[in-house]
């Protein structure tokens, strides 16, 4: 006889009422059976209490091609419409007929149909019917003939999986019935106790008669003849006296390991709520009275509930949630390590190893991780001295979209890149915990965990270490201005009715109060919400060693609400200054020096305020940038990318703290090269090289003007795809190594190295106010930067005009130049020079010979077999080869996959490498693990510009 066992384990609380969120008959459908749905809309969330109608369907299908409970198929209407099945019923019960599952989804043939995937709504879709926690509601589909037997009492949630619904308390009794999909004797028991039995039956019921507290289990257990089936709830009843007592005194909320790193108490904030148990791998996900956490209540009569956790073994991973009140699972707001159910099947292994596994079936949600006595990381960074928060220059990235193996890893092999570039400071777009897996990361839900997406904590502390030993500092991108509905902090105060943050939400207003807000405004107005950013910063200036933070969209930590009145949100707020100098100050108190970058754009006697206070302001000059590379003098003026042309921005006290960082390209802006190309009035449109050279000398002017600077990836090397493209601004984009080997592109990367060696090499020109008389940086197409100071004397001159121009250009001495980027001498007899230029055209000089700046053609040059040897044995590859070459010079190496469409299918930087001969295994490990699908590619060795290729067939890889 063979023998099958079902357990959901799961968490009741007894009710008076026993009617359930969602109901069906047949009880096992089946995907040619019909179905009738019913919803009560006084369970669940309740999106659709008391609303009189009409309510219409948004349903579809989980089915064998699916890749997660998110992902449905055959999806019937359009949301937000009436273009959608309707429900027939009235206030607070409605139901649906479906004739035949796979004819009214129309699933292909062969397409197994495991779920229906089901939310009842109104027609602008703002009144949502869900599960209590938010969630998609569920229906199993059954396969024709399949044994299979399920509880329909107690009330069952439908999630994906099944868990009973938690809808009050109260009752000492409760009925229990069980259904099957064929004859069969069914026993029920309850703690062991049988309570029900039927024989030759498809239903037997029972009553559970509850007597004591704490765990309690119902059975089923069915047998048809052939096989047994057999289903669990596990269930607590609260003590009748809830444990209180002072939780650990000098602990901070989260969790701290002690003894040893064998125990783990856990705190968590949660005013108004009334029980809170921790459940995870320790108790078997159910709730016990061990795992019963007991309330503290401070001065201000808000709960505290802290547990202690004993038996841990150091080293070993345990997987947790606080369930509260019976309905709400969250992992802590503290969490370094979240698991989520949908989004982290699709990370690759080699981004994340050994990643924990869900505890699919015992919970649902986001799960939290703990390792009591994790081994410390070796930080090997001690000379590392951060830069100057006035001499950044800083490049901006989003690991997704600059590395193919989108990881941690990959990005820190770029590193040389960047170092040759001579930038000394890296801003990563945000990187904690964010919904899903493809995004920004201005979604965040999770603040104190880093993304998996991107991997481990591990792998992100090596490239911050190796950042840090190649000069440059790294800088977080953060979005506190608001979080998702997944945060913890969020969803633990949620008005589910609404979508929206609860009138006692201790975090988050329940309206945004500015325009510009985006999913959930916090509240930086409390004590609360201070403390949790406060406990933020302190975390990854000190856990992970960051230099600093770039606040998104900082002007949001308002005080008043400006509700449709952005001129008031713009206008200089007292409250919101003050809000940022207290986090300003907890940044120097856990990490002097390090950089508080606000995305503040707004007024500039604000933003002079917070400049004055030490803090950087983000300083957008995209369009003024842009018009002068596409030749239009309208809109042209850059004076305001030298902070003292700002109003407010002249006092005296900022004469040597330039904190605005002047920028032509963000995340956020469209390309420089795109508009350049593209643009109506553009006088290089469709002209890449013409583009180039006058972003080139864009870049030569950005780079002049003293203070710190950014650039947005690629931009370097003239990025020209749309913010817009690939279906949306926030969609992934093409990675674009290639460019490099553009010569004219090169030249680009060239020109910003050159200007940001020469700010390294003489940072005192640069970080104060040592712009001259001569420099116009108006309206005119005609560009000068003079810069006099005792280190350096510069004049930067640019036509961005569309043809030839002949003007005067005021020197700040007479003598010998150095031409920067071209070489060769200038002769000053006078200060007043007339410079020629031809369109597009600028120059840098300089009044000392300073090595690095000068800019050549660099060309490709293509090696023969005598020239540079190359050979890769065996060669047809079957998953391994190695390669054998014999370097012509002492150089940076880099070794390129390439199909035979001239597509860069993976790139390995070995590094600087001697002269000579150098073997290296290729491998999937070589290219971070990818694979490609067997044929004829180019195996490319290069060493600087000298070039080898190979051909090759990869059979296996």
């Amino acid at each position: 006889m063979k023998k099958i066992l079902l357990t959901v384990f799961s968490v009741l609380v007894y009710a008076v009422s026993y009617a359930q969120l969602l109901t069906w008959t047949p009880n096992f459908p089946t995907d040619n059976s019909s179905i009738t749905i019913t919803v009560d809309a006084t369970k669940g969330n309740k999106g659709l209490q008391g609303f009189a109608g009409p309510v219409y369907l948004h349903t579809g299908v989980i089915t064998s091609a699916s890749t997660s409970p998110s992902d449905w198929k055959y999806v019937q209407g359009q949301w937000g419409t009436t273009n959608a099945p309707q429900a027939t019923g009235s206030t607070n019960t409605w139901s649906f007929t479906i004739p035949n599952i796979r004819a009214f989804y129309n699933v292909p043939a062969g397409e197994q149909i495991l779920r229906i995937s089901i939310l009842f709504r109104n027609q602008a879709g703002t009144l949502v019917q869900r599960n209590i926690d938010g969630s998609d509601m569920y229906i199993p589909v059954y396969s024709a003939g399949q044994f299979a037997v399920r509880f329909t009492s107690p009330a069952m949630q439908p999630m994906y999986n099944m868990i009973p619904e938690p809808i009050g308390t109260g009752v000492t009794s409760l009925p229990v019935t069980a259904v099957t999909s064929q004859n069969a004797a069914i026993t029920l028991r309850f703690n062991n106790n049988q309570i029900g039995s039927a024989t030759n039956a498809t239903t037997a019921s029972g009553t559970a008669n509850v007597t004591t507290n704490c765990e309690q289990a119902i059975t089923v257990e069915a047998n048809n003849g052939a096989t047994t089936l057999r289903d669990t709830i596990n269930f607590f009843i609260p003590p009748a006296v809830y444990p209180t007592g002072a939780r650990p005194a000098g602990r901070k909320d989260g969790i701290t390991f002690e003894n040893n790193n064998t125990e783990a108490v856990f705190i968590l904030y949660a005013p108004g709520k009334q029980r809170v148990s921790v459940i995870g791998d320790f108790n078997n996900w159910t709730q016990t009275c061990s795992g019963l956490m007991s309330r503290d209540v401070d001065g201000n009569g808000n709960f505290y509930y802290w547990a202690r956790i004993t038996g841990l073994t150091p080293g070993q991973q345990y997987r947790f949630q606080y369930l509260v009140d019976d309905s709400i699972r969250v992992a802590d707001p503290y969490s370094e390590l979240v698991l989520d159910p949908n989004n982290d099947r699709f990370i690759a292994s080699a981004t994340f190893p050994n990643m924990p596994a869900y505890p699919t079936g015992k919970t649902s949600g986001i799960v939290g991780v703990i390792t009591p006595g994790e081994a410390p990381f070796g930080w090997t960074d001690g000379a590392y001295q951060r830069p100057n928060k006035y001499n950044l220059v800083i490049y901006q990235l989003l690991v997704r979209d600059f590395v193919f193996n989108q990881n941690w890893q990959s990005l820190k092999d770029t590193l040389p890149y960047l170092a040759a570039l001579g930038f000394n400071a890296i801003k990563v777009l945000p990187f904690n915990e964010f919904d899903g897996n493809n995004s920004w990361g201005y979604n965040p839900m999770y603040y104190f965990a880093p993304d998996k997406a991107y991997g481990t904590k591990n792998a992100l502390k090596e490239f911050i270490n190796a950042a840090h030993n190649n000069g440059m500092a790294v800088i977080m991108d953060i979005a506190f201005n608001h979080a998702t509905g997944q945060s913890p902090l969020a969803a633990l105060w949620w008005n589910s009715s609404l979508s929206r943050p609860a009138a006692n939400s201790p975090y988050f207003y329940e309206t945004a109060q500015h325009d510009f807000n985006v999913f959930n405004d916090f509240n930086h107005n409390v004590a609360p919400t201070r403390y949790h950013t406060e406990r933020f910063i302190e975390h990854w200036l000190t856990e992970y060693k960051l230099d600093g933070f770039r606040w998104d969209l900082s002007k949001g930590f308002t005080t008043n609400n400006t509700i449709g009145n952005i001129g008031a949100w713009n206008s200089y707020n007292q409250g919101r200054v003050d809000i940022w100098q207290n986090y300003y100050n907890k940044m120097q108190s856990v990490s002097n020096s390090s950089y508080c970058i606000l995305e503040h754009l707004g007024n500039p006697d604000e933003e002079a305020e917070l400049a004055k206070r030490g803090m950087l302001l983000w300083g957008k000059m995209t369009d003024q940038f842009t018009a002068n590379v596409t030749g239009n003098a309208g809109g042209s003026d850059v004076n305001t990318a030298y902070w003292k042309n700002r109003s407010f921005w002249n006092d005296a006290f900022l004469d040597d703290k330039p904190g605005l960082i002047a920028y032509a390209e963000s995340h956020d802006e469209e390309r420089v090269m795109f508009n350049a190309l593209n643009a109506g009035g553009s006088v290089v449109a469709g002209n890449l090289n013409g583009a180039l050279a006058r972003t080139e000398a864009m870049a030569a002017v950005l780079m002049a003007i003293p203070g710190p600077k950014m650039i947005w990836q690629f931009g370097e090397l003239g990025y020209d795809f749309s913010i817009n493209s690939n279906g949306g601004r926030t969609n992934p984009k093409p990675i674009r190594w290639d460019y490099f080997q553009n010569t004219n592109r090169r030249r680009l990367y060239e020109v910003f190295a050159a200007m940001a060696k020469l700010r390294k090499q003489k940072p005192d020109a640069f970080n104060r106010t040592t712009i001259s008389t001569g420099t116009s940086l108006g309206s005119n197409l005609w560009k000068t930067v003079v810069i006099n100071h005792a280190s350096l004397k510069m004049v930067v001159v640019a036509n961005f005009n569309n043809s030839t121009q002949i003007q005067s250009v005021t020197f700040p001495a007479t003598g010998t130049w150095y031409d920067y980027t071209n070489g060769g001498t200038y002769v000053v007899s006078n200060t007043t020079q007339s410079v020629t230029l031809p369109a597009g055209g600028y120059r840098v000089y300089i009044d000392q010979n300073i090595p690095g700046g000068l800019v050549t053609n660099v060309r490709d040059i293509i090696a023969n077999s005598n020239e540079f040897k190359l050979k890769v044995s065996p060669n047809p590859v079957q998953q391994q080869a190695t390669i054998t070459y014999e370097l012509p010079k002492s150089g940076q190496v880099s070794i390129q996959l390439i199909n035979m469409q001239g597509q860069v299918m993976a790139t390995k930087n070995m590094g600087f490498q001697l002269k000579g001969y150098q073997v290296q295994q290729l491998n999937r490990d070589l290219f971070g693990g990818i694979s490609v699908t067997p044929g004829q590619y180019l195996l490319q060795v290069r060493v600087d510009n000298v070039v080898r290729y190979e051909k090759i067939v990869m059979q296996q890889f």
